[in-house]
């Protein structure tokens, strides 16, 4: 019986793969070549310089300009950085120094320089650089100045410098300055100076200065500085000069700075509240602040002045503007003898 037609050409295709593998080892070790039809197009084993078409080589090293597919077996080295990678690049673990199209890697997507479009390793995808478009690491996703797209991580995502588009890491994302986008780790989610958009984080959420947008920590949101927008956290939120917005937290919200509606599980802090506060058991404002709005509480602590309606089991203000204080016990310090502590309720007189 004949063999099948089909069978020869598979078998033909495998000499011709082993003869391939064959033939890179060799010249790869003397930086050459075998190109056929041509030394610059066409088919190429080896490690050819300058290449458009099909290559097949066991790892680059100082090669300038690859266009088309190229297949590598292992990570370029590192005298690579200046080369130009564009098209389709599969391996163990390709790269190159710039490298523009889709890359596939059995263990991993590596750019010396920058990534650019579509790129996906088992374990992970990053550059010493910059990193753009659609990245996916079984570990993680990371670029050593800058990090843009839609990038999934295993374990994290990050970046050395600024971090933009939609970033999901299982443990954590984050940026060494500034995250713009949607943001989300597992454990915690940061930026080292500016967050903008929706970060959430199942511990934490965090920016070294300013954070604004939706902000969601298990446990708690926090700016260094300031923070704009909705935030919610487990435990607690807080800025280091300047709340505004809608903010929730477990057990506390505080800024030295507060505007908004914040409601806090036990309180809600600062030296200059501005809105409408809620908490389960206080609301102090610090010495010599200022409440201006709404505050209810079973007690509302205002050792500066109050204008607004404090409404609480027990009110305590040094000075009110205008407004009123309602509960069972109320005090305002300036007051004339005799209408320093009221039942009921008590007012400027």
């Amino acid at each position: 019986m004949k063999r099948p037609m089909t069978s020869r050409k598979s078998a033909r295709a495998a000499a011709g793969i082993l003869l391939a593998l064959a033939i890179a080892g060799g010249p790869l070790a003397f930086g050459q070549s075998l190109d056929v039809p041509a030394k610059t197009w066409g088919l190429s084993f080896g490690n050819s310089k300058e290449f458009t078409g099909l290559r097949f080589n066991f790892r680059d090293s100082r090669v300038r300009r690859v266009t088309g597919v190229n297949v590598t077996f292992w990570q370029p080295a590192k005298n690579d950085e200046d080369s130009v990678i564009k098209g389709l690049s599969l391996g163990i673990m390709p790269g190159g120094g710039d490298v523009t199209g889709i890359q596939l890697g059995l263990l991993g997507v590596d750019g010396l320089k920058n990534l650019t479009g579509i790129s996906i390793g088992l374990l992970g995808a990053g550059a010493g650089d910059d990193v753009t478009g659609i990245n996916i690491g079984g570990l993680g996703v990371g670029a050593g100045e800058n990090l843009r797209g839609i990038n999934i991580g295993g374990l994290g995502v990050g970046a050395g410098e600024d971090m933009a588009g939609v970033n999901l890491g299982l443990l954590g994302a984050g940026a060494g300055k500034n995250v713009v986008g949607v943001t989300v780790g597992g454990l915690g989610a940061g930026a080292g100076k500016n967050m903008k958009g929706v970060g959430i984080g199942g511990l934490g959420v965090g920016a070294g200065k300013n954070m604004t947008g939706l902000l969601l920590g298990g446990f708690g949101a926090g700016a260094g500085e300031n923070l704009k927008g909705i935030a919610i956290g487990g435990v607690g939120v807080g800025a280091g000069e300047k709340l505004v917005g809608l903010a929730v937290g477990g057990v506390g919200v505080g800024a030295p700075v507060v505007q908004g509606v914040m409601i806090g599980g036990i309180g809600v802090g600062g030296k200059s509240l501005t809105g409408a506060f809620l908490a389960g058991a206080l609301i102090k404002v610090e010495r010599h602040g200022r409440l201006s709005g709404f505050a209810a509480s079973p007690v509302t602590l205002i050792k500066g002045s109050l204008n607004g309606l404090a409404i609480g089991i027990v009110n305590y203000a040094w000075s009110l503007e205008k407004g009123l204080q309602i509960g069972l016990v109320n005090i305002i310090r300036d007051n004339p003898k005799g209408r320093k502590v009221l039942p009921i309720f008590n007012t400027r007189f």
